[in-house]
This record gives C-alpha cells, structure tokens and sequence, in this order.
C-alpha cells in the first residue's frame, strides 16, 4: 500500500544561509543570525549500492510515495545480500515518480533494514507499515541497494515463506454500493449496468459485474487458503430492477467484507481494481464519477466528471455549473480543505478526484472547495460593486472565517454576529477589511532556518501589504513575535525540491535599506502554494501600480 502519513517535523538544510531574528533583545524563541551546525549527508550511489545508507525522506503534498511488501508473518531463513546474512525484509515494491521518495534517493527494490533508527529485519508488514505511519512528517529509513539480479533472486523466495497469510487483523472500511447505473456504450450502443463503489460517501469508481466476477477469481488465486463469502451468482437472462438492486446488496455485502481483511484489502489486486481509470476496454465504457463541491455558501454541487481530468478543467465545469460570469474566473480557484483552518490551492496537474477520494479528514462531505483567490483590496471593491454573486460569495467566506478564527475579530465579534445576513453584507465586509486575518493566506507552522532552536516553528503569512513570519508554539498558538517584510524589499523566490542534503522548501531574498541581501529558507509541507501566493500578489501588485499610474 501507498504510505502517506501526516507529521510536524522537518530535516534543516546543512547549507548556510543568511538569517533574520524577531528582536535583539529577545534571546529566546527568535530568528536567528547564526549559520545553521553542519550536518552529515548520505553517501554517494556506489556507496549505497554496496552498504547500508540511510535515506531521509520527508513528506511532501502526495505524502512519502512509495510502496511496501514483504512477508506477511513473522521471522524466517536468512538470506544473502551483498554478501552478508539478513532475516527477511521488506522491500520497496513501487517509488512514486518525482514523489518525495524517488527525490530523497529511494529506489524500486531497496531492502528495509530499519525504519526511523529501529531495526525491521524479520518483523512482520504491519510492523514496517506501523513505524512508517508513526514517523511523522520526516521518514528515516536505512535500506541496502540490490542488484536486478538480486531482487529476481530474493522474490520468489520471500513469495515462498508468505504461504501463510494473516487474516486475523480486521478494520472496518466506509466502502458502499449504494447505486447502480445503466450506461451505453457510445461506439457500439451497448448498454450495460455499472456498480457506483462509494468509499467515505465519496464516489470512488463504478465497475461491472464481470469486473466484480474477474476480481473474486484473481483473489482465490491469490489467497487459497482463505474462505471467502459467497459472490452473488451470475444469470444468463437480463435483470429486472429488483433483481439488479438485490445483485447490489450482494455486491456491496461481499466488497465490504473482503475489504474488512486488512491483508486482502490492501493487496495490489484490490487496490488495482478500486483504483485504476474507468477507460474504454474491450467496448467496455464505464461511467462519470461523481465529485462533490462545496461553494462558499455552503451549498454543494455534484458534478459527474472523468476521473482523469486535471484541475483547470474540473474548475471550469463548476464554474458553468453555477452560472459563473467568465470575467470572474481568475479570482476563484479550487482549493482541498487540507486543516479546519487551512485550505491549498489545488494546482493544475492534480486531478480533483483524486484528493477528493483519498482525503477522508473533512467534516463536511466534500474536500474540495471552490473559493477566493484574490489579495488585492482595490479590485476586491471593485469587483464586489459591479458583480453580485462576488459580493455574496466574498460575504458567506468571510462569515465562515470568522466563525473559524481565521479572520480574527476580537472585540468586533458581536457587532459582526449582528451584521450577519445577506441584506448587510456590504457592512460586514466592509468591517472584516479592517481585521487582521482577512484577505490573506495563513499557513500551518513549520520550521524555518531562521528560528532557533530548529524545534521551534514559524506561521508564513500571505497578505497584499506585507508578508509576515510569525512566531508559534508547536501547537500554532502565535508567542507574539512578528517580522514583516515589504514586498518591494523582497527580491525574489523559488521552490528547492527535496534531495539527500535537505528536505523541501520555500526560499526567498530580501534586502532592507542600505543592507545587503539575506535569504530566508521555510520548510513548509506546501512550498508550492506559497510559491503561487508570492507569485499572485506580484501579478496584482504590478495590475494596481498600472491601474493607478
């Protein structure tokens, strides 16, 4: 299975960089000047080929990307690698191309040694699954690299001692059938029923009988030696309705309890077959999936769409969907509700259904949001007089940000609930443009190279007039502490993608007056995002500067 956990700790860069502090006259949690201690790096390829190495791996926005397999039990006959003896390991089966793995240096085959400094040689999948899970953010993992040759060799021997599966763990998976569809074909006019497999209320793909039918064979082969429900059995005459609806149940009864088996659920096989595209096969044209978006008053739209489809495209079908004027399209955006706090904006090679079926955190029935994109207080005036719907969508974000502490409303809090109905809007927005927290993109804490100790964490914060760094706790509670930079004091910006010195990060350039210039590394979980915040606020930055010279 995929490992993707959540974490709060970051691996610092070993460059130096200049630094900035909070105060001088506050030695405690601040920025600091000094250059960051000198750390160890990972040995070079032909060392890894041939030793023990160890790799850091910290998460990025797809989580750590890579895959696990292994023996199922417990201990076993040692084995030979590179000329030494080791119990049996887990192995990386799969490394996602360009993933945080495959840039930390993780590569297809590597043997698992010990995960976060505990050794795994003999233990079980779940155990590895389990430490990985527990890391965190950062993921230390010592491996031994193999030949080709060697992994063909190892395989099929540790294939052999997994003649025994444990079935014994069980979990309790959201997985439904709650509806069928009768589809047709657009090239032959055939017209069939697919299965609507739902995971979290979240439509995940649809699949057909047959399809069902090849999945319960491969799993036999799979797992001989465990006894599996009855599957619905198959008729040679068409179906009514009750007989189709009944064909459901069984369907849906049979998936969620071979799903219950922790160990045949996350097989390749099942996860293939939730999982892969619903594309054209043998005249077989399976149907939309259904995504569900939730907009900024609340109301949610379902759009049937290809699973495929990239980001711009999902937004433009929401956006014909509610009527929304073309002229209004480069001020909204689609976001995932990564935190109760936090949103990201989604970027243009992300696929909507993707996040939407795999981020299951939210208490709403939807992760995907459709909302503002948009810093400039100038064309936010402008855009709420000439445009209703702005106005009204501005307003029910607002309210949901105060009711959220995003925007910070203090003593303002009363006035502002008695201001809450869509007749006063323009007061209540009128009155939020004045809190701080409004109009601006407040990130979740992390590390910087300009905090010490390198424990304690940073909140980047987004606005048009300024960007600030504001001391936290690791909890996120703000300690009071704020640097603000200008935007024409900030030179410029980039993304560094993680490698084996450092993990990834946002970096940016400053100068003060008649100072000289200072980089700024923040090792934030979303370096992209923060790139295209920097980025928007320069394009409507320079759009102002034009509009009023």
């Amino acid at each position: 299975m995929v490992i993707i956990d959540s974490g709060a700790h970051n691996k610092l860069s070993t460059k130096r960089s200049s630094n900035i502090h909070f105060s001088p006259s506050q030695p405690s949690p601040a920025f600091d000047n000094s250059s960051p201690e000198p750390e160890s790096t990972v040995g070079s390829m032909s060392s890894r080929s041939q030793e023990p190495h160890t790799i850091l791996i910290r998460k990025s926005e797809t989580g750590f990307g890579f895959n696990v397999r292994g023996q199922v039990g417990e201990g076993g006959p040692m084995k030979s690698i590179n000329g030494e003896l080791y119990a049996p390991l887990q192995h990386v089966s799969a490394v996602l191309e360009d993933g945080a793995a495959e840039r930390a240096g993780l590569h297809k085959g590597d043997r698992i040694l010990e995960v976060n400094g505990i050794s795994v040689e003999g233990v079980t999948h779940k155990q590895v699954v389990d430490l990985i899970r527990s890391g965190g953010h950062t993921l230390s993992l010592t491996v031994i690299s193999v030949t080709q040759e060697d992994a063909e060799r190892l395989e099929p021997q540790e294939e052999s001692t997994n003649l025994t599966v444990d079935y014994t763990e069980r979990r309790s998976l959201p997985i439904s059938i709650p509806e069928y569809k009768t589809i047709q074909n657009p090239r032959t006019g055939e017209k069939f029923t697919v299965f609507c497999i739902h995971m979290a209320g979240r439509h995940l793909c649809s699949r057909r009988y047959k399809q069902f039918d090849e999945l319960q064979n491969s799993l036999k082969r799979e797992f001989q030696d465990f006894t599996f429900p009855k599957f619905p059995a198959k008729w040679p005459f068409s179906l009514s309705e009750q007989q189709t609806d009944s064909r459901r149940r069984k369907l849906e009864q049979w998936l969620e309890r071979i799903c219950s088996v922790r160990a045949i659920a996350d097989s390749e096989i099942v996860q293939d077959f939730l999982n892969s595209a619903d594309t054209l096969s043998n005249s077989d044209s399976l149907s939309d999936v259904e995504i569900k978006i939730l907009l900024p008053d609340k109301l949610t739209i379902t759009l049937n769409i290809d699973k495929q489809l990239h980001t711009p495209v999902v937004y433009k079908m929401c956006a014909e969907r509610i009527s929304f004027p073309k002229d209004l399209l480069p001020y909204f955006a689609l976001f995932e509700l990564v935190e109760y706090s936090f949103e990201r904006k989604l970027r243009d090679d992300e696929r909507p259904h993707d996040i939407y079926i795999h981020n299951y955190t939210t208490a709403t029935n939807t992760c995907i949001t459709f909302g503002r994109w948009l810093f400039s207080p100038r064309r936010e005036l402008e855009l709420t007089k000439r445009y209703d719907i702005i106005a009204r969508y501005f307003f029910h974000q607002a309210v949901d940000e105060v009711n959220r502490g995003h925007i910070q409303a203090g003593n303002c809090l009363h006035e502002l609930k008695a201001l809450q109905d869509d007749s006063r809007r323009s007061e209540y927005l009128q009155m939020c443009r004045t809190l701080p927290g409004y109009a601006q993109c407040s990130f979740p804490p992390c590390p910087s190279d300009a905090r010490k100790p390198r424990q304690l964490l940073v909140i980047p914060i987004v606005a048009f007039a300024q960007f600030k760094l504001s001391a936290c706790t690791a909890e996120g509670v703000p300690e009071g502490q704020v640097i603000q930079f200008d935007w024409g004091d900030i030179s410029g910006w980039s993304v560094r993608r993680a490698d084996e010195e450092e993990t990834s990060s946002f970096s940016f350039d400053y100068a003060r007056p008649e100072k000289s210039v200072r980089t700024v590394k923040i090792f934030t979980l979303f370096p992209t995002f923060l790139k295209e915040c920097f980025d928007r606020v320069k394009a409507e930055r320079e759009d102002d500067e034009i509009t009023l010279s």
